[in-house]
């Protein structure tokens, strides 16, 4: 079926021969998107990712905390993910305050949101008395969950896509440049994203939590989360049409806004990399055997 949907194409596959659609469930009175599905997902299986973490000896929270913390978080996200894109991607929309409670009509960074679930695990570290940097090091090994099915959420908008490309695998996307004009073959970068931020990420984390004693340095994994991020964001963007309404910041510097913020923290997980074995000390568990 994939060879005759890429001749009918002209060598290459139309969004539209996918038959995706935004929405999930359609009660009429009712809808469910696979963006809001992605989210859901993403932190359910976070959470459950985390309770195994939390289940290993040295855990810097109990079960009680992470409970608290999906809570927290999810505001975080939701919140700064919101904020986040308002000022960074959509100032404009500051001169009508309402909306930018509109949620529904789309618009979350990741950036904001990374902010906004920093803060919440800062705030519930102060509240129980942890060490908030040692959270945020369990709580990143989860974050790519998110990443993962939020990309494909994007990729089934038809929204997000790439610049436009020869590849053979690049994908005809519906109402990329205005009426009239032939659509081009675009990367499907949001496939990469999700390949990258999720996938690779994932499995970046998963061996030096596992597999070397970085959960027991403070910071460290907190710094590769950031360091690895910041790269593979930094790279996809090459391959990423950059938001219309800052084509000019591309223009000006060469960069796009999510390279720009991507530096930070590329910085910052050096910093936190390279500092956290004087950070090592003996852990003196929440729950579970302390580890030297």
């Amino acid at each position: 079926m994939l060879p005759t949907l890429l001749a009918a194409a002209g060598g290459h596959l139309h969004f539209t021969d996918l038959h995706l659609d935004p929405v999930a469930i359609n009660l009429g009175f009712f809808q469910i998107k696979w963006y809001s599905l992605a989210y859901i997902t993403g932190i359910l299986i976070g959470w459950v990712y985390l309770m195994k973490l939390l289940a290993q000896p040295g855990a810097p929270m109990a079960r009680r905390h992470a409970d608290d913390l999906v809570f927290y978080a999810t505001l975080g996200i939701i919140l700064g993910g919101r904020i986040g894109y308002v000022l960074f991607y959509a100032p404009e929309m500051l001169r009508n305050p309402l909306q930018i409670l509109m949620l529904w009509e789309g618009g979350m960074s990741f950036h904001g949101g990374v902010i906004g679930t920093s803060l919440a695990i800062i705030w519930l570290s102060w509240q129980n008395k942890l060490n908030w940097l040692r959270v945020h090091d369990y709580v990143v090994c989860c974050a790519p969950f998110g990443l993962f099915f939020g990309r494909l959420a994007n990729f089934v908008n038809g929204e997000l896509w790439g610049k436009p490309g020869d590849v053979p695998w690049a994908i005809v996307f519906r109402g990329t440049v205005p009426a009239g004009i032939p659509e081009p073959a675009r990367h499907p970068s949001q496939l990469y994203e999700a390949g990258l931020e999720g996938l690779l990420l994932f499995a970046v984390l998963w061996f030096f939590f596992w597999r070397t004693d970085a959960r027991y340095q403070p910071g460290k994994l907190a710094g590769i989360f950031l360091l690895g991020y910041g790269m593979c964001r930094f790279f996809v963007e090459f391959f990423r049409e950059p938001d219309r309404q800052l084509v000019w910041l591309v223009n000006l510097t060469g960069l796009h806004m999510g390279q720009w913020l991507c530096l930070p923290m590329i910085a910052g997980g050096l910093f936190l990399i390279a500092t956290a074995p004087g950070r090592r000390k003996r852990i003196e568990a929440i729950t579970g055997p302390s580890v030297a």
